[in-house]
């Protein structure tokens, strides 16, 4: 996987808005922050539209997206927020000029989407808060944010977890919102790695849906072949009549498994969403005393 250049001072960062709608006073905060660091953020000229759910229309967001990945002085890409509609661009953009300058795109959840298309290009990417949720982030989630994009790489090392399952394993870092990727399996956006540690997490789903999720990816082989499993937060679950939590479901689809699993990392739909860098090469350990997760 070839790693974007991290940032330095005073460069430029483009601020876009793939998916669903922001207004100015919701990403105001996080402007600030980025200045605060010494960059320059530089709006996209539909920012701020709005067409039903989305920011604009689909030709509005792609060509925003298209021109912060293809301007040379640009040198990372902040999504405002998730929602919907990184599906319906995603293949529209031309990655050409992308893939011989590659930069930093920024963001979670929806952006999974983007997540899935830049690994397979064999370039990394960072799973992170978007700017919309940066008022009500931990300080320390946000300063990591900040380290990792500045190059400062730390490794991660989280409580243990009775659903754990202890092992080590090296291999590329992918996934994020369970629920887009279930989308995108089998399409020609997907990343399907044989050697991969899969990253999951998801808010608001009804939890059979959850594992209607995880047995289809049982089904089509994906579950496995990984080297490893961490599971981040599910957030705001619905449909507790199931019987069994997000967490019980994920560790009885993977139960035949034998590969390492960790629960409970701080990445997600939370206050407490720590940044990954995906596509980038990583070592999970898990014993009965931690989990750890060593970025390369």
């Amino acid at each position: 996987m070839f790693r974007p250049n991290f940032l330095q001072k005073a460069d430029k960062v483009a601020l876009v808005s793939p998916a669903g709608w922001v207004t100015p006073d919701q990403v105001e905060y996080a402007i600030e922050v980025l200045k605060s660091w010494d960059l320059k953020p530089i709006e996209g000229q539909y920012l701020f539209h709005r067409q039903g759910c989305f920011a604009g229309d689909d030709a509005q967001r792609l060509s925003d997206f298209q021109w912060a990945m293809d301007d040379q002085e640009i040198k990372a890409i902040f999504c405002t927020r998730g929602g919907y509609g990184s599906m319906r661009i995603v293949e529209e953009l031309d990655y050409s000029t992308f893939q011989g300058n590659p930069k930093w795109v920024v963001g979670y959840s929806d952006i999974t989407v983007f997540h899935a298309k830049i690994t397979s290009l064999g370039i990394e990417s960072l799973h992170a808060p978007m700017l919309k949720n940066y008022p009500t982030l931990a300080p320390q989630a946000l300063e990591q944010l900040k380290d990792f994009l500045f190059g400062r790489i730390s490794s991660y090392t989280v409580l243990p977890h009775p659903l754990n399952r202890a092992g080590t394993a090296r291999g590329e870092l992918i996934g994020g919102n369970l629920s887009l990727l279930h989308c995108v399996r089998s399409t020609v956006v997907e990343h399907h790695s044989h050697k991969a540690i899969l990253f999951l997490e998801d808010v608001g789903e009804n939890l059979y849906a959850i594992d209607r999720m995880m047995q289809s990816l049982k089904l089509s082989g994906r579950l496995a072949d990984l080297q490893g499993l961490v599971i981040g937060d599910f957030t705001d679950m619905k449909g507790t009549d199931f019987g069994k939590t997000a967490s019980d479901i994920i560790r009885e689809a993977v139960n035949e498994y034998d590969y390492p699993i960790c629960f409970g990392f701080p990445a997600g739909h939370t206050t407490e969403n720590y940044p990954l860098l995906m596509g980038a090469d990583v070592e999970l350990s898990v014993d009965e005393n931690e989990g750890k997760l060593k970025i390369e």
